[in-house]
């Protein structure tokens, strides 16, 4: 996507509209407009109140006529639509059309950068590589989630300082819990999906050793997610046990409170070096997204993509309901048909399983992306597919599946933001960037997590939260390429210890949730 242009410098409303291609039929306002005012850029007068974000008719559309943005149908107009009226739901309306899905006609050679960038990492034994050294209390079902949480906050140094005090290279001891494990098909795809979860989060290069803790009678029997991720209990790397062996609550947690004293001696002699940005394995998500996620923090972010593709390293783009209607986009960017076939048949199971359950993927987008200006599916993922640069499209994985290829690559999930980062990390992700328009609070244990503001106003009120403004492009203060060079060199200073916002806050234990598909019984 190139960069907006705006209202013509000189002009009583200069900046005050943002035009992303000629061919479209809406331009986007940048701050709210009254009736009478006149974009002199667009020789346009504006008719009826404009909310910040929201989309203005540049010439008069007739019913059932499509309407474009990024020179894309983002819907069908629903009754006669005025030149200067507001477009928004109340007129704009889903389009059903085909889509050219040209695979690969768009696909290039990489431009690699001749020194690849660096970063200071944690090399672990095996050669995996981490962003940060965090011990991880895991658990197979519900039932032990409660002691998970008490053997972690033991060890906690806002409540007990002592704790870590002589472990000053261990990042913190961390319990991620969930609320399954049972009541499941012991065949089906929902304990699959469940433990290649929890397996991909036990081998994570971000995690020096991991406890896992079980109740003991579950149908998530510990043994099977260890076999799913071909893994064993390894000491000290990796521990498992159960409330119902180790005789109860109380015996649980002194139990595992040992264990994890044992495992901080070798965590803590963990060290950083410089390694090349090749290692870094970055997920890609946005959230509370508004009228200028498209334009602004989601091509910042694939700026930002497309100079880490270049370094060598990896960015995984999900959430499959929020590609839907740009997915033909990514097609021509595969770089094969088999790859781009892949992403299709992930978006066909997607309609078929929201049909079996009386669903559509046309729900979204939410009530917060509408009032920032989002009225259609259509609209949100044109905007969403920006976060992933302009690169090739190399591989398609499923749920949580280890990501292993180089390059940007498209993982399916939920739109739903934390159960899709848990996949993308589960993948391999020790490093999250996250776009949001509304404000977004989110972190990702044990992978930090950047957040990156749409638009100033949100900036400013919620700095607090946020780790970069990108708001800069819409106030015509700076361009997409400017601050994707920013994020790519905060990505690097996150990836070598730098606290992201989130992390400072504590976010990232209670955003861990796996994604949960088939019957419980």
């Amino acid at each position: 996507m190139s960069s907006p242009t705006l209202a013509t410098p000189g002009s009583a409303t200069a900046h005050a509209v943002i035009r992303l291609h000629p061919n479209d039929d809406v331009v986007i306002a940048t701050r709210q407009l009254v009736s009478g005012t006149r974009i002199d850029a667009e020789d346009l007068v504006v008719s009826g109140l404009i909310p910040p974000g929201h989309k203005i008719a540049t010439r008069a559309i007739t019913k059932g006529e499509p309407v474009k943005r990024y020179n894309q149908i983002i819907g069908v107009a629903r009754e006669n639509i005025a030149r200067g009226q507001h477009v928004h739901v109340q007129n704009l309306g889903m389009a059903d059309f085909s889509r050219d899905h040209a695979f690969g006609v768009d696909q290039h050679p990489t431009a690699y950068t001749g020194e690849p960038a660096h970063f200071m990492g944690i090399r672990r034994d095996d050669g995996r590589v981490a962003t940060r050294n965090y011990i991880g209390v895991l658990t197979s079902v519900n039932c032990s989630a409660t002691v998970a949480r008490a053997i972690a906050d033991h060890f906690r140094r806002d409540v007990h300082p002592e704790a870590l005090a002589d472990f000053p290279n261990v990042d913190g001891v961390i319990a991620l819990t969930h609320g399954l494990g049972c009541g499941i098909d012991m065949q089906g795809e929902g304990i699959r999906i469940l433990r290649r979860t929890l397996a991909g989060y036990a081998m994570h290069p971000n995690f020096a050793s991991v406890l896992f803790v079980g109740l003991g009678c579950e149908t998530n029997q510990i043994g099977g997610v260890l076999e799913a991720g071909g893994l064993r209990d390894d000491k000290p790397r990796l521990r498992s046990f159960t409330i119902q062996d180790s005789g109860g609550t109380r015996k649980t947690i002194e139990h595992g409170i040992a264990m994890v004293r044992e495992m901080l001696v070798d965590a803590n002699r963990a060290t950083r070096e410089p390694l090349p940005a090749s290692h870094i394995v970055v997920g890609l998500q946005c959230g509370g997204s508004d009228g200028y996620s498209g334009i602004s923090a989601n091509p910042v972010l694939g700026a930002a993509v497309d100079r880490l593709v270049q370094n060598g390293g990896t960015a995984i783009l999900s959430e499959t309901p929020e590609v839907y209607g740009a997915e033909h986009l990514l097609t021509r960017r595969a770089v094969s048909r088999e790859v781009g076939e892949k992403l299709l048949a992930r978006i066909a199971w997607w309609q078929d399983y929201c049909e079996r359950n009386g669903a559509a993927l046309d729900n979204n987008p939410s009530a917060g992306n509408k009032v920032g200006g989002l009225t259609t599916i259509l609209e949100k993922s044109l905007g969403a597919v920006a976060k992933g640069g302009t690169t090739n499209l190399v591989e398609v994985y499923e749920y949580a599946q280890p990501v292993t290829a180089k390059g940007f690559v498209f993982m399916d999930s939920p739109g739903y933001d934390p159960m899709s980062a848990t996949g993308q990390v589960a993948s391999g992700a020790n490093l999250i960037c996250f776009t949001t328009g509304r404000g977004s609070a989110y972190g990702c244990a044990p992978s930090p997590s950047l957040k990156l503001a749409t638009n100033t106003p949100l900036w400013e009120r919620q700095e607090d939260d946020m780790d970069i403004n990108c708001g800069g492009v819409i106030d015509g203060t700076a361009s997409i390429n400017e601050l994707g060079e920013a994020v790519f060199r905060m990505m690097l200073d996150c990836a070598s210890g730098k606290p992201s916002k989130s992390e400072l806050h504590g976010y990232g234990q209670n955003e861990f949730v796996p994604w949960q598909v088939g019957v419980v019984t």
